[in-house]
């Protein structure tokens, strides 16, 4: 028995030094696997960061490229812009609204016209004793407190530019400047 044990032995400590000897490689392996294992996952994470940077820089340069390319191309094209005609209104000069009490005052007024093309200055022409009815109608109606401040003045200016264009249209006007305003 004891031959018999000495071969089991035996056939055990070979088995064991197969062992043991596998041992060491799957230690190795288990090392490598370690090792390879952040070499490829750090490359990877260095390729996906380049890879976002470089997307990042491609799509901010192309943006660049097109606000800054495009508008000295608008710019260019723009560039050519009509000139702005104005057209003299005759004087106007009315008697502002007052109640009983008060003394008349009166309103003088030299109005400019803004055009945004000189093809509408001869349609205006035309239609001018419609806009200064338009005018003179609307400015009888005002008391002297209406025209108090720039609040009141910039009031005056809108309204006259929405009379103007409703007796004017389809055209319209840019603006209604003031040469000259005396309330007195």
């Amino acid at each position: 028995m004891a031959s018999k044990a000495k071969p089991a032995d035996r056939g055990d400590a070979h088995a064991n030094a197969k062992a043991a000897a596998a041992q060491p490689d799957e230690a190795d392996a288990d090392a490598e696997g370690q090792s390879a294992a952040p070499k490829r996952k750090l490359p990877l994470k260095l390729i996906i960061i380049v890879a976002g940077a470089l997307v990042v820089l491609g799509c901010g340069g192309t943006a660049a490229y097109l606000m800054f390319g495009v508008a000295k191309e608008t710019a260019s094209v723009a560039a050519p812009v009509k000139p702005v005609v104005f057209i003299d209104v005759p004087e106007v000069l009315v008697n502002l609204s007052t109640t009983g009490a008060e003394r008349t005052q009166y309103l003088k007024v030299k109005i400019v016209l803004e055009l945004a093309d000189v093809a509408l200055q001869p349609q205006i022409q035309s239609t001018m004793p419609r806009v200064m009815d338009a005018f003179q109608t609307y400015l009888r109606e005002l008391r002297p407190t209406d025209l108090d401040g720039s609040a009141g003045l910039y009031r005056l200016k809108e309204e006259l530019t929405r009379r103007v264009n409703a007796a004017i249209a389809p055209s319209r006007v840019n603006a209604v400047l003031f040469k000259e305003m005396v309330v007195q």
